[in-house]
């Protein structure tokens, strides 16, 4: 049976998820009497950790029968299954795990091949035992599951005694899962695999397992993630959306419970957002007063606006999939919330170059530990508005000095945002090939750069002609001193007059953007870790510090004294 162009699409689904209707495909070729075999042994388990044990069929959602009976109903006369994929976007408290477990448990009963592997993924051990522990719950209560299916709890292996297939817990590792065939697997908070390196290997892998077995499947269940998408998680979630929205076809089941954009993208800091509206907060959990009753999440929600703008963003992530487009914590950056606000796609350094009449350059960064970051600042003709496009580098001892930050480092490489150089100095001549086009351009007012990370940079810019002698090259002063440019870019971001290029990196960087308060004002810093870059932002404000001083077109009439040094 071959299924036709973008069978798994759901177009309407904005209108469907604010209708509270079923955000089900249409699967018309669905095989019918397999898919409600499989509710009936759904309908039939136990909720174990409920007083008084109830059956799912008396305390479960009609939305989550639907995607058990798609799943098991998508397995054609062939033995082949149509839905090789499940992603599930749903938040905290909707007892994801609890209904991801039974239905692992549910094809352990109906499957047909002796001696099948069904696996249980998290990213913790913890996270997997927890479905694992609900599984043995639901064997526990029902007498004729005790008799079919041994329980090793020691080993968390579950065993069916009559085809001698296998329920395990396996760890997230690509030495453990590499040449495992698994007839199915369930991979629990997806969200958390965002910052793990080498998480992909371990899905491909299990991907990669499933090609010998045409019945095969693998589960994603998830909430939104804490912090902004990135690695295997985003490029999951873009996939899963891409297919529901029909821009992409593939064999996944997309069941994603998230706000359409209008109302999920508006600003955590505005009062009235729709998505703070408890009265909208049932189209997004469809376990609402099932597993979570709305007084609690009013309760909890109240509490997070108490705490500040961080946790109002992390427990909106959690508990509403509003997905966070920047890292924002107590002590971040104004700017950050608005950084989203100047995006516009047009903007490249090309762009730049052809509609601005005058251009500065800040540098920032470039020690073994950072990026080097560069960042092209230029005032557009007429309009005079600011158009920002920013560029870093990393070296190899960098790469490997913060591998918990590949998954962000391979994203923004991919996107052309970052790029790694093979050997030291290979960065610094990139740089200087970029200042050497807008030079050549007839556009450069001066680049600046922290006084204190001259240096090899301002040797190889002197190759350029771009000196302190030549009135190209000066030092922005930093700490306190950069407060006025740091606040220009805040005011011309809200009002409009800054706009720049829809690059990652400098979406990540202004997340990472911590404000640290001094006695007569506030300074820009990293996180403490130092697994949060901030060198091509601050190499904006550089840029911005020397902007803000309103400089003349190159070759223009100009009669002020320009030999100031630092701004």
């Amino acid at each position: 049976m071959h299924l036709p162009p973008k069978a798994f699409a759901r177009l309407d689904w904005r209108e469907r998820i604010m209708d509270g209707r079923s955000l089900m495909p249409d699967l018309p070729w669905l095989d019918q009497e397999r898919a409600q075999r499989a509710i009936r042994f759904y309908n039939a388990l136990h909720i174990p950790d409920v007083p008084g044990q109830p059956l799912i069929r008396d305390s479960g959602g009609e939305w989550f029968r639907e995607i058990v009976g798609a799943l098991h109903g998508s397995l054609d006369v062939d033995g082949d299954r149509k839905i090789k994929n499940v992603f599930l976007l749903v938040p905290k408290k909707n007892g994801k795990t609890t209904n991801a477990a039974a239905l692992m448990l549910v094809s352990l009963m109906l499957n047909q091949r002796p001696r099948a592997t069904f696996l249980l993924v998290g990213a913790t051990q913890k996270i997997s035992t927890q479905a694992f522990e609900q599984i043995e719950g639901m064997i526990l209560a029902d007498p004729v599951l005790r008799d079919r299916l041994k329980v090793t709890p020691h080993l968390k292996t579950i065993t069916h005694l009559q085809t001698q297939a296998k329920l395990q817990v396996v760890s997230f590792d690509p030495k453990i899962v590499t040449g495992t065939k698994p007839a199915g697997f369930l991979v629990d908070e997806l969200h958390l695999l965002g910052d793990i390196a080498n998480a992909d290997r371990v899905i491909g892998q299990l991907r990669g397992g499933l090609l010998s077995q045409p019945e095969g499947f693998g589960i994603f269940i998830t909430t939104q993630s804490e912090r902004k998408p990135a690695g295997v998680f985003k490029n999951e979630l873009e996939r899963a959306r891409k297919i529901r929205d029909g821009e992409a076809d593939g064999p996944t089941l997309s069941i994603l419970y998230e706000f359409p954009e209008e109302i999920a993208n508006a600003p955590a800091e505005e009062t009235d957002a729709k998505w703070r509206n408890p009265a909208l907060w049932h189209v997004v959990s469809p376990s609402l007063n099932r597993s979570v009753p709305l007084k609690d999440l009013e309760e909890k929600y109240r509490e997070a606006a108490e705490n500040g703008l961080a946790e109002l963003i992390r427990w909106s992530s959690q508990h509403l999939n509003i997905e966070v487009g920047r890292g924002i914590h107590d002590r971040g950056w104004a700017g950050a919330a608005l950084w989203p606000r100047g995006r516009d796609e047009a903007v490249t350094l090309e762009q730049i170059l052809a509609r601005c009449e005058v251009c500065t350059i800040g540098i920032d960064g470039g020690g073994l530990d950072d990026l080097l970051g560069l960042y092209v600042l230029g005032r557009e003709k007429v309009t005079a508005r600011w158009l920002g496009w920013g560029k870093a580098f990393i070296s190899p001892e960098g790469w490997d000095r913060r591998k918990a930050n590949w998954p962000h480092y391979e994203e923004f490489v991919k996107r052309g945002e970052l790029v790694k150089v093979a050997k030291l100095r290979d960065d610094v001549d990139a740089v200087v090939d970029i200042v050497r086009r807008v030079k050549d351009a007839g556009l450069l007012a001066k680049v600046g750069v922290d006084p204190a990370g001259l240096g090899i940079i301002v040797d190889a810019l002197a190759a350029i002609g771009v000196t302190e002698d030549s009135e190209l090259l000066g030092g922005v002063r930093q700490g306190i001193a950069l407060m006025g440019a740091i606040k220009t870019i805040e005011r011309k971001l809200a009002d409009g007059t800054f706009v720049h290029a829809d690059q990652e990196i400098m979406a990540w960087c202004a997340g990472n953007a911590v404000v640290e308060p001094t006695p007569t004002g506030m300074r820009i810093a990293r996180d403490a870790s130092g697994f949060g870059k901030v060198d091509p932002l601050m190499a904006g404000f550089n840029a911005s510090a020397l902007m803000g001083m309103n400089p003349e077109p190159p070759g223009s009439i100009y009669s002020a004294d320009r030999g100031i040094r630092f701004f």
